[in-house]
C-alpha cells in the first residue's frame, strides 16, 4: 500500500457545483493519486506519473 500521507488534493477546475468529482494529489515523489471527492476518507488509485500524464493527454486529445 502506497502511504498518502502529506498529500496535497485539488479539484479540478472544471468540477461540478454537484461534486461529482475526483481528486487528485501529484505534489508527491513517484506517485499521483485520484480519489472520490465526495469519499474523501475512502480508497484512493495510485499511478505512475508517466501513466498518470498519459491518461491526461489521452483525455485532452478526445476532447
Amino acid at each position: 500500500m502506497t502511504d498518502l500521507t502529506g498529500a496535497a488534493w485539488r479539484k479540478s477546475t472544471r468540477s461540478s457545483a454537484q461534486g461529482n468529482c475526483v481528486e487528485v494529489a501529484d505534489n508527491l515523489t513517484g506517485v499521483v493519486g485520484v480519489r472520490d471527492s465526495k469519499d474523501v476518507e475512502g480508497p484512493a488509485l495510485v499511478f505512475s506519473p508517466g501513466s498518470w500524464s498519459a491518461f491526461v493527454e489521452g483525455v485532452r486529445a478526445a476532447s
